[in-house]
């Protein structure tokens, strides 16, 4: 019951504070009657759940039609531990604790809705360069245009579930399939990762053909069925053990049974697996460099070529491993934020920006602009 009727269905004056519960969820009734009012009042002692917020505003709640109010209740005592209320009537009844936001957590909620609009604009502008210029381009951008589509549905559902929580969190269903997709969404995104690692290391490897088209480890469809079978397995086999595991006070997954692990789990393996693959990057590419000759025109193709590894490692995901040693920091959850949501910024610089071949699609484009004009 208590994760039907959620703290959020208390609609209150103040619809910007945070609303807690605080309690179990209880019905009391009388056997032999539909009568629900009393002629006297009746006291009941609620034990707390949760700690509660000396700042905090507690509230007994009962639950009227498909809202809880609090007619006909009020607060007796309370402590830290036990609160104790009285009603007039009999009903299902919860105990309800409101606090306001901290200013810290607005800013970085606004924070977050800027930087991921601004990421969800530059994957666009990536997934909208590579249609147009798909002729001409000589690598295989089957990986970055998966990961550009995984991480922009994913960031563009998150941001909308986020900003209207308090609407989706009414209809349960709806938030559990939410949490599903985004489920699946993210782990496609860590998987597309994986493949762009692993293809990277495979062209540092062969850096010396660096002028040549390589041939494909792998066709398009192999990278597809890779990047999307992976994480509907996973979501496919969590939903058959818990299905009731998707669907949190946040459209997310919840964290009984550890069931925050069938996301945790592979994220963990993929980051450790990416990790040491960027680290044999830095080694090759280090031993690679070596042996080439150091003219001019060389040097500024391994500067921009370095610069890119150290970018890719932004695309490969290697940030989200400071999401494990936030720990309440503001600063570490700042830059957590500002590098994750980034990645199609970084993407789109790596391989649009700094990409000579769509760098002269660019120039084209504007020449045959201004030409028209």
């Amino acid at each position: 019951m208590n994760n039907m009727l959620k703290p959020d269905f208390f609609n209150t004056t103040g619809n910007d504070t945070v609303k807690t519960m605080m309690s179990t969820v209880v019905s009391a009734t009388l056997p032999k009657t539909s009568e629900t009012r009393l002629t006297k009042p009746v006291n009941f002692t609620m034990k707390h759940i949760k700690e509660t917020d000396p700042n905090g505003t507690l509230s007994c709640v009962y639950w009227k039609n498909t809202e809880w109010v609090v007619d006909g209740c009020y607060l007796v005592q309370t402590n830290s531990t036990h609160t104790v209320c009285s009603c007039v009537h009999l009903s299902t009844f919860a105990l309800i604790m409101q606090t306001k936001p901290s200013a810290e957590t607005s800013n970085l909620d606004l924070l977050n809705t800027v930087l991921v609009s601004v990421g969800l604009v530059f994957l666009s502008l990536t997934l909208l360069t590579f249609a147009v210029c798909r002729r001409h381009l000589r690598m295989n951008n089957t990986p970055r245009i998966n990961l550009c589509i995984s991480l922009l549905l994913a960031h563009l559902i998150f941001l909308l579930t986020q900003k209207f929580i308090h609407y989706i969190q009414s209809d349960q269903l709806l938030c559990a399939v939410l949490a599903g997709v985004l489920h699946f969404l993210f782990l496609s995104a860590f998987v597309w990762m994986l493949i762009e690692a692993v293809l990277l290391f495979i062209s540092v490897k062969n850096l010396r053909k660096i002028r040549s088209k390589q041939k494909e480890v792998l066709g398009w469809k192999c990278l597809i069925i890779i990047g999307y079978v992976i994480p509907l397995v996973v979501v496919g086999v969590s939903v058959g053990l818990f299905p009731e595991g998707y669907g949190s006070e946040q459209c997310w997954i919840k964290t009984e049974r550890d069931f925050v692990w069938s996301f945790l789990g592979p994220v963990c393996a993929i980051l450790t697996i990416n990790s040491i693959i960027f680290i044999a990057i830095i080694f090759t590419l280090r031993s690679a460099l070596a042996r080439l000759n150091r003219d001019y025109s060389q040097i500024k193709q391994i500067k921009i070529l370095v610069f890119k590894i150290l970018v890719q490692s932004a695309i490969l995901g290697c940030p989200w491993i400071l999401g494990f040693f936030i720990n309440g920091s503001q600063v570490l959850e700042m830059v957590f934020l500002f590098l994750n949501s980034q990645q199609g910024t970084f993407i789109f610089l790596v391989y649009c920006v700094l990409n000579q071949e769509v760098r002269q699609q660019y120039r084209k484009w504007m020449s045959s602009c201004f030409v028209s004009k």
